[in-house]
């Protein structure tokens, strides 16, 4: 690690199963090689204003190419595919990694030849304005559990299926991002109601808690319309609570911004009237917690 890198968590597991990343998103899942073996998960943290996240990973990726290591895959955010990436592979939550899913680097790759049990290790690494966050992942005495690839599921947040009752300050920390389930969004409209909405009340505390807090508000919609309109109708939604959260709860604007996925991210089915409301959201995403 670079001099200066303080560990802030590890976790260790004598057998384990990974899914390696091979490939960005593909707008369902993340591909991934399944992997099984013993395995070390370190995150790291180091002062480095100034550093680019590439600036601190080439002296990393070329420690594990001198090991011996085959690159399977190297991707930056955007290409990676951002979001939906960050949030299906194996990531430790805020505030021992940070990523910042517009700024961040991935490296996997393998060693080991025909016969030998092979090794893998994937890096990401990304930063805030003043320090840099790098994560290991290595796995060592592996087995290929699956000979092709397969598509790695969504990780379940750390606290089981009782995550979801837990407030959104403790659920921003811990998972990065959190659907305001309680706004009020007809089909077709960008009109937020008239409210008060808890979950706005949340996160405005958790904002104003401190001020170098920042958060990101993605609008997504269900598949009714073209791409295009619902990419629009997104980021507008998302706009909306941004203007709220300034307006009813005093949040500074600089603390907030909005973006729009469209329906390139439903969380269930949209051919149900059910389902196609449950993906008429907008979430929080946590872009730094310093």
């Amino acid at each position: 690690m670079p001099s200066g890198a303080v560990k802030t968590r590890e976790i260790r597991q004598d057998a384990a199963t990974y899914f390696v990343p091979v490939a960005g998103f593909d707008g369902t899942d993340v591909p991934a090689l399944r992997v099984e073996g013993a395995l070390a998960q370190e995150a790291w943290r180091i002062e480095s204003p100034g550093l680019t996240t590439l600036q601190i990973l080439r002296p990393l990726r070329a420690q594990v190419v001198e090991a011996g290591y085959d690159l399977l895959y190297v991707c930056a955010a955007r290409d990676c595919g951002g979001f939906d990436f960050r949030f299906h592979t194996r990531v430790m939550a805020a505030p021992d990694m940070f990523v910042d899913l517009r700024d961040y680097l991935f490296l996997a790759a393998r060693r080991g030849t025909p016969g030998d049990a092979p090794s893998y290790v994937t890096l990401l690494v990304s930063r805030t304005a003043s320090a840099g966050y790098i994560q290991v992942i290595r796995l060592t005495d592996g087995q290929d559990a699956a000979p092709t690839l397969t598509v790695a599921p969504d990780i379940q947040p750390r606290g089981g299926a009782d995550a979801a009752d837990a407030p959104i300050s403790e659920r921003l920390l811990r998972e990065g991002r959190v659907v305001l389930s309680d706004l009020d969004f007809a089909s077709g409209t960008v009109a937020l109601g008239p409210g008060p909405f808890e979950t706005l009340a949340q996160l405005a505390a958790f904002l104003r808690a401190d001020a170098a807090r920042r958060i990101a508000l993605v609008g997504h919609t269900d598949t009714v319309g073209g791409l295009d309109p619902n990419i629009a109708l997104s980021r507008r939604r998302a706009r909306a609570v941004l203007d709220r959260l300034v307006s009813a709860h005093d949040i500074p604007s600089a603390q907030l911004e909005a973006e729009g996925m469209g329906y390139l991210a439903p969380i269930t089915t949209n051919l149900t009237e059910a389902g196609r409301e449950r993906n008429r959201r907008v979430e929080a995403v946590l872009l730094t917690a310093e």
